[in-house]
């Protein structure tokens, strides 16, 4: 799933090639695509016309400030991708929203689990109230209200994992499975270690390491082990430089103790039990 990192980089790739561009009109392969409105006509009638003036990020979400005034919302879900190509290019066979502008171009969102969603939020009413995800989000990483006594403050009160709490979109937004394991590696945590067993002296340097390891990643344009494309169809370059995830059996970059895996919540989690304790 893409996660912070990867719908960063989409957002600045559609920053750079998308603003001030008209929507001319759109195509619908896949109903449930559309969140809202619940007519697809609808959905084309009021995007067609309008103008993107910029693209913003709130965790996993994309949101196009349009102009008129109004918003686009998109949540790339688990193998969502938003593509700018040529209208004339052969369409994937996963493609399920096609957005036409002028000069031949199209974004085109192409989602081979159809888990992605994609919303029209007319501007007279409050996003979150068509968007209802938005509204269950805590502060973003890079936000100056995500500090050590906010992160403590959230993680004193669960009795839960420190890496399944981390997966908590009202604790952290954003954070996900991939940047929760290399943020844990990086301050020493394990990833089993029980929230209200955490101190400031080790919450510290987990905040720390989670802005780390999320500037670290868009800074190489994301993560992808396996179909995470930005909005030009290249790959993502962090899977390379990943301390812990994926890399199960895999000697430690740091300690040259094997890499664990471990089933927590559900997910995998990767560590090293010599650098995290």
């Amino acid at each position: 799933m893409p996660e912070l990192p990867e719908v960063e980089t989409v957002r600045r790739g559609l920053n750079q090639l998308t603003l001030n561009q008209g929507i001319t009109g759109g195509d619908v392969l896949l109903q449930r695509t559309i969140a809202y409105p619940a007519s697809i006509q609808k959905f084309i009638e009021n995007i067609k016309t309008s103008s993107i003036k910029s693209w913003h990020r709130r965790g996993k979400y994309l949101l196009a400030e349009l102009s008129p005034s109004s918003w686009l919302g998109v949540h790339l879900r688990m193998t969502g991708q938003l593509l700018w190509l040529n209208q004339d290019e052969p369409l994937h066979k996963h493609t399920r929203v096609r957005l036409f502008f002028a000069d031949n171009h199209e974004l085109r969102f192409v989602d081979q689990r159809t888990f992605g969603q994609m919303w029209y939020v007319p501007g007279n009413v409050p996003v979150e109230s068509i968007i209802t995800g938005l509204a269950k989000l805590a502060v973003d990483p890079f936000s100056p209200e995500f500090t050590v006594e906010y992160l403590a403050n959230k993680l004193q009160k669960s009795r839960r994992p420190i890496k399944t709490a981390l997966l908590d979109q009202s604790i952290v937004a954003g954070l996900g499975n991939i940047y929760a394991d290399e943020a844990l590696f990086k301050s020493g945590i394990l990833p089993t270690t029980i929230c209200t067993e955490l101190d400031q002296k080790q919450i510290a340097p987990l905040r720390t390491a989670i802005i780390d390891v999320l500037s670290a990643s868009i800074a190489v344009g994301g993560t992808t082990f396996s179909n995470f494309l930005n909005v030009k169809g290249v790959n993502g370059n962090y899977g390379g430089e990943a301390w812990v995830y994926n890399r199960a059996g895999e000697p430690c970059k740091v300690c040259g103790n094997v890499i664990q895996r471990i089933k927590l919540g559900g997910r995998s989690s990767h560590f090293c039990s010599e650098c995290q304790s």
